[in-house]
Protein backbone atom coordinates (compact mmCIF):
# COMPACT_ATOMS: atom_id res chain seq x y z
CA UNK A 1 0.00 0.00 0.00
CA UNK A 2 1.12 3.46 -0.98
CA UNK A 3 1.33 5.93 2.35
CA UNK A 4 -1.67 8.21 0.50
CA UNK A 5 -3.72 5.02 1.20
CA UNK A 6 -4.36 3.55 -2.56
CA UNK A 7 -3.28 -0.18 -3.28
CA UNK A 8 -1.39 -0.53 -6.44
CA UNK A 9 -3.26 -1.39 -9.51
CA UNK A 10 -5.54 -4.80 -9.16
CA UNK A 11 -7.27 -6.62 -11.59
CA UNK A 12 -9.53 -9.53 -10.68
CA UNK A 13 -10.23 -12.34 -13.43
CA UNK A 14 -11.56 -15.22 -13.22
CA UNK A 15 -12.34 -15.02 -9.48
CA UNK A 16 -13.46 -17.90 -7.46
CA UNK A 17 -13.56 -16.13 -3.85
CA UNK A 18 -14.99 -16.97 -1.18
CA UNK A 19 -14.88 -13.55 0.98
CA UNK A 20 -14.42 -10.18 -0.01
CA UNK A 21 -10.87 -8.29 -0.60
CA UNK A 22 -10.64 -5.46 1.60
CA UNK A 23 -8.75 -2.11 0.54
CA UNK A 24 -8.29 1.09 1.60
CA UNK A 25 -8.63 3.69 -0.85
CA UNK A 26 -8.55 7.74 -0.61
CA UNK A 27 -10.78 8.68 1.80
CA UNK A 28 -12.73 5.08 1.69
CA UNK A 29 -12.80 1.46 2.13
CA UNK A 30 -13.31 -1.28 -0.65
CA UNK A 31 -14.61 -4.80 -0.86
CA UNK A 32 -14.17 -6.83 -3.55
CA UNK A 33 -16.05 -9.96 -4.42
CA UNK A 34 -16.02 -12.19 -7.34
CA UNK A 35 -16.79 -15.74 -8.17
CA UNK A 36 -17.91 -17.93 -10.97
CA UNK A 37 -21.76 -19.40 -10.84
CA UNK A 38 -22.50 -22.24 -8.65
CA UNK A 39 -23.83 -24.26 -11.66
CA UNK A 40 -20.97 -24.57 -13.79
CA UNK A 41 -17.16 -25.35 -13.92
CA UNK A 42 -16.07 -22.83 -16.85
CA UNK A 43 -14.26 -19.44 -16.08
CA UNK A 44 -16.02 -16.73 -14.05
CA UNK A 45 -17.06 -14.54 -16.89
CA UNK A 46 -16.76 -11.28 -15.40
CA UNK A 47 -13.81 -9.24 -13.99
CA UNK A 48 -13.01 -6.43 -11.85
CA UNK A 49 -9.85 -3.78 -11.47
CA UNK A 50 -9.34 -1.24 -9.26
CA UNK A 51 -6.95 1.19 -10.96
CA UNK A 52 -4.88 3.85 -9.15
CA UNK A 53 -4.32 7.23 -11.26
CA UNK A 54 -3.08 9.17 -7.85
CA UNK A 55 -3.21 9.51 -3.74
CA UNK A 56 -6.93 10.84 -4.61
CA UNK A 57 -7.99 9.15 -7.90
CA UNK A 58 -8.58 6.19 -9.77
CA UNK A 59 -11.23 4.00 -11.11
CA UNK A 60 -13.06 0.91 -9.66
CA UNK A 61 -14.00 -1.55 -12.47
CA UNK A 62 -16.49 -4.10 -13.40
CA UNK A 63 -16.83 -6.49 -16.48
CA UNK A 64 -19.50 -8.95 -17.29
CA UNK A 65 -18.41 -10.81 -20.20
CA UNK A 66 -20.69 -12.04 -22.92
CA UNK A 67 -20.37 -14.31 -25.44
CA UNK A 68 -20.19 -17.80 -23.53
CA UNK A 69 -17.19 -19.51 -21.35
CA UNK A 70 -13.80 -18.36 -22.56
CA UNK A 71 -14.87 -15.78 -25.33
CA UNK A 72 -17.04 -14.35 -22.38
CA UNK A 73 -13.87 -14.17 -19.79
CA UNK A 74 -11.68 -13.27 -22.32
CA UNK A 75 -13.81 -10.06 -23.53
CA UNK A 76 -14.17 -8.73 -19.77
CA UNK A 77 -10.83 -9.33 -18.98
CA UNK A 78 -9.16 -7.93 -22.15
CA UNK A 79 -11.55 -4.96 -21.60
CA UNK A 80 -9.93 -4.17 -18.34
CA UNK A 81 -6.46 -4.77 -19.49
CA UNK A 82 -6.88 -2.14 -22.02
CA UNK A 83 -8.90 0.22 -20.17
CA UNK A 84 -5.94 0.03 -17.40
CA UNK A 85 -3.03 0.66 -19.77
CA UNK A 86 -5.16 3.58 -21.57
CA UNK A 87 -5.97 5.27 -18.20
CA UNK A 88 -2.45 4.91 -17.13
CA UNK A 89 -0.59 6.56 -20.32
CA UNK A 90 -2.96 9.47 -20.16
CA UNK A 91 -2.42 10.21 -16.92
CA UNK A 92 1.61 10.41 -17.95
CA UNK A 93 0.71 12.69 -20.22
CA UNK A 94 -1.48 14.68 -17.52
CA UNK A 95 -4.78 14.12 -19.76
CA UNK A 96 -7.53 14.90 -17.31
CA UNK A 97 -9.01 11.52 -15.52
CA UNK A 98 -12.64 12.29 -17.59
CA UNK A 99 -10.93 12.13 -20.90
CA UNK A 100 -8.53 9.38 -20.08
CA UNK A 101 -11.84 7.22 -19.04
CA UNK A 102 -13.34 7.68 -21.78
CA UNK A 103 -10.30 6.80 -24.35
CA UNK A 104 -9.92 4.52 -22.49
CA UNK A 105 -13.29 2.85 -23.19
CA UNK A 106 -13.29 3.73 -26.49
CA UNK A 107 -9.68 1.24 -26.73
CA UNK A 108 -11.25 -1.37 -24.78
CA UNK A 109 -14.32 -1.55 -27.37
CA UNK A 110 -11.81 -1.32 -30.64
CA UNK A 111 -9.58 -4.21 -28.48
CA UNK A 112 -13.07 -6.35 -27.68
CA UNK A 113 -14.23 -5.71 -31.35
CA UNK A 114 -10.59 -6.86 -32.86
CA UNK A 115 -11.10 -10.66 -31.37
CA UNK A 116 -13.40 -10.81 -34.29
CA UNK A 117 -15.34 -13.70 -32.90
CA UNK A 118 -18.89 -11.79 -31.50
CA UNK A 119 -17.69 -12.00 -27.64
CA UNK A 120 -18.45 -8.94 -26.03
CA UNK A 121 -18.99 -7.19 -22.31
CA UNK A 122 -20.60 -5.16 -20.14
CA UNK A 123 -18.40 -2.22 -18.46
CA UNK A 124 -19.12 -0.20 -15.35
CA UNK A 125 -16.86 2.51 -14.30
CA UNK A 126 -16.63 4.45 -11.36
CA UNK A 127 -14.12 7.67 -11.03
CA UNK A 128 -12.55 8.38 -7.59
CA UNK A 129 -11.42 11.99 -6.70
CA UNK A 130 -11.12 12.77 -3.34
CA UNK A 131 -14.81 12.15 -2.14
CA UNK A 132 -16.18 12.91 -5.49
CA UNK A 133 -17.43 10.19 -7.39
CA UNK A 134 -18.97 10.15 -11.39
CA UNK A 135 -20.00 6.82 -13.21
CA UNK A 136 -20.04 6.31 -16.28
CA UNK A 137 -21.45 2.65 -18.20
CA UNK A 138 -22.02 0.37 -21.32
CA UNK A 139 -24.52 -2.40 -20.49
CA UNK A 140 -26.47 -3.35 -18.01
CA UNK A 141 -23.93 -3.69 -14.88
CA UNK A 142 -25.18 -1.72 -12.28
CA UNK A 143 -24.15 1.64 -10.49
CA UNK A 144 -25.54 2.52 -7.26
CA UNK A 145 -25.13 5.35 -4.70
CA UNK A 146 -26.54 5.19 -1.40
CA UNK A 147 -26.13 6.99 1.51
CA UNK A 148 -26.47 6.00 5.18
CA UNK A 149 -29.94 6.22 5.72
CA UNK A 150 -30.57 4.04 2.69
CA UNK A 151 -31.39 6.87 0.15
CA UNK A 152 -30.58 6.77 -3.63
CA UNK A 153 -28.54 9.19 -4.95
CA UNK A 154 -27.66 7.39 -8.13
CA UNK A 155 -28.79 4.56 -9.82
CA UNK A 156 -27.83 3.80 -13.55
CA UNK A 157 -30.05 2.74 -16.34
CA UNK A 158 -29.79 -0.70 -17.54
CA UNK A 159 -28.79 -0.68 -21.25
CA UNK A 160 -31.46 -3.02 -22.46
CA UNK A 161 -34.88 -3.50 -23.51
CA UNK A 162 -36.53 -4.28 -19.88
CA UNK A 163 -34.31 -1.73 -18.16
CA UNK A 164 -35.34 0.83 -20.87
CA UNK A 165 -39.10 0.28 -19.92
CA UNK A 166 -38.52 0.74 -16.62
CA UNK A 167 -37.03 3.92 -16.97
CA UNK A 168 -40.12 5.19 -19.18
CA UNK A 169 -42.64 3.77 -17.05
CA UNK A 170 -43.85 0.66 -18.71
CA UNK A 171 -42.79 -2.10 -16.63
CA UNK A 172 -42.19 -1.72 -12.60
CA UNK A 173 -39.19 -3.65 -11.03
CA UNK A 174 -41.39 -6.79 -9.76
CA UNK A 175 -42.41 -7.33 -13.64
CA UNK A 176 -38.69 -6.66 -14.53
CA UNK A 177 -36.82 -8.77 -12.25
CA UNK A 178 -38.95 -11.38 -13.73
CA UNK A 179 -39.44 -10.72 -17.51
CA UNK A 180 -38.46 -13.00 -19.88
CA UNK A 181 -35.96 -10.96 -21.88
CA UNK A 182 -34.24 -9.09 -19.04
CA UNK A 183 -30.54 -11.29 -19.99
CA UNK A 184 -30.66 -8.87 -23.46
CA UNK A 185 -28.45 -6.38 -23.65
CA UNK A 186 -28.78 -3.57 -26.20
CA UNK A 187 -25.20 -1.40 -25.40
CA UNK A 188 -22.04 -3.62 -25.19
CA UNK A 189 -18.26 -3.09 -25.64
CA UNK A 190 -17.44 -4.84 -28.76
CA UNK A 191 -20.02 -3.05 -30.85
CA UNK A 192 -19.10 -0.76 -33.38
CA UNK A 193 -22.60 1.08 -32.12
CA UNK A 194 -21.57 1.25 -29.09
CA UNK A 195 -22.08 4.12 -26.50
CA UNK A 196 -20.95 5.75 -23.26
CA UNK A 197 -23.47 6.95 -20.80
CA UNK A 198 -21.61 9.47 -18.04
CA UNK A 199 -23.07 10.38 -15.01
CA UNK A 200 -23.54 13.63 -12.77
CA UNK A 201 -20.56 13.93 -10.32
CA UNK A 202 -21.70 13.32 -6.99
CA UNK A 203 -20.58 14.75 -3.52
CA UNK A 204 -20.04 12.11 -0.99
CA UNK A 205 -21.14 12.31 2.09
CA UNK A 206 -19.22 10.67 5.37
CA UNK A 207 -20.62 6.81 5.20
CA UNK A 208 -22.06 7.00 1.42
CA UNK A 209 -21.66 3.64 -0.56
CA UNK A 210 -20.96 3.20 -3.74
CA UNK A 211 -21.46 -0.16 -5.37
CA UNK A 212 -20.79 -1.83 -8.79
CA UNK A 213 -22.05 -4.69 -9.50
CA UNK A 214 -22.64 -7.42 -12.48
CA UNK A 215 -26.25 -8.61 -13.17
CA UNK A 216 -25.76 -12.01 -11.04
CA UNK A 217 -26.01 -9.48 -7.80
CA UNK A 218 -29.36 -7.37 -9.49
CA UNK A 219 -30.59 -10.57 -11.27
CA UNK A 220 -31.13 -12.22 -7.22
CA UNK A 221 -31.60 -9.35 -5.00
CA UNK A 222 -34.07 -6.23 -5.39
CA UNK A 223 -32.66 -3.17 -5.49
CA UNK A 224 -34.40 -2.35 -2.06
CA UNK A 225 -32.73 -5.23 -0.36
CA UNK A 226 -29.09 -4.47 -2.08
CA UNK A 227 -29.94 -1.14 -0.67
CA UNK A 228 -30.39 -2.17 3.01
CA UNK A 229 -27.10 -4.65 3.26
CA UNK A 230 -25.17 -2.07 1.94
CA UNK A 231 -25.79 1.19 3.86
CA UNK A 232 -24.77 -0.01 7.18
CA UNK A 233 -22.45 -2.05 9.51
CA UNK A 234 -19.15 -2.56 8.82
CA UNK A 235 -17.99 -3.18 5.15
CA UNK A 236 -16.91 -6.66 5.29
CA UNK A 237 -19.96 -7.81 6.58
CA UNK A 238 -22.01 -5.84 4.42
CA UNK A 239 -20.43 -7.53 1.49
CA UNK A 240 -20.44 -10.85 3.04
CA UNK A 241 -24.19 -10.13 2.92
CA UNK A 242 -24.30 -9.43 -0.14
CA UNK A 243 -22.53 -12.33 -1.60
CA UNK A 244 -24.09 -14.95 0.90
CA UNK A 245 -27.63 -13.86 0.08
CA UNK A 246 -27.63 -13.64 -3.53
CA UNK A 247 -26.14 -16.77 -3.70
CA UNK A 248 -28.62 -18.19 -1.19
CA UNK A 249 -30.80 -16.63 -3.84
CA UNK A 250 -29.37 -18.90 -7.13
CA UNK A 251 -28.67 -22.48 -5.19
CA UNK A 252 -32.31 -22.45 -2.56
CA UNK A 253 -34.97 -20.73 -5.33
CA UNK A 254 -38.39 -19.80 -3.61
CA UNK A 255 -41.37 -19.26 -5.91
CA UNK A 256 -41.95 -15.75 -5.78
CA UNK A 257 -38.38 -15.03 -5.38
CA UNK A 258 -36.00 -14.03 -8.01
CA UNK A 259 -33.35 -17.01 -8.95
CA UNK A 260 -30.84 -16.88 -11.64
CA UNK A 261 -27.65 -18.83 -11.08
CA UNK A 262 -24.43 -16.73 -12.61
CA UNK A 263 -21.41 -15.03 -11.93
CA UNK A 264 -20.88 -12.48 -9.31
CA UNK A 265 -18.80 -9.98 -9.23
CA UNK A 266 -19.45 -6.73 -7.18
CA UNK A 267 -17.08 -3.78 -5.58
CA UNK A 268 -18.40 -1.78 -2.52
CA UNK A 269 -16.88 1.52 -1.78
CA UNK A 270 -17.57 3.61 1.54
CA UNK A 271 -16.57 6.94 2.96
CA UNK A 272 -15.39 6.99 6.08
CA UNK A 273 -16.19 9.34 8.68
Amino acid sequence: MSEHGWEPTRLYVDQQMVASELLEIGVGSLAVFSSRSPEKETPNEDAAAVIRSDAESGLLVVADGLGGAAAGQHAASLALETLKTAVEARVREQVVLRSAILDGIEAANQAVLAMGVGAATTLAVVEIHAATVRPYHVGDSMILVVGQRGKIKLRTTSHSPVGQAVEAGFLDAEQAMHHEDRHLVSNVIGSAEMKIEIGPTIQLAPRDTVLLASDGLVDNLYAEEVVDRIRKGRLAQAAQRLAHDARLRMTQPEEGQPSKPDDLTFLVFRRRV
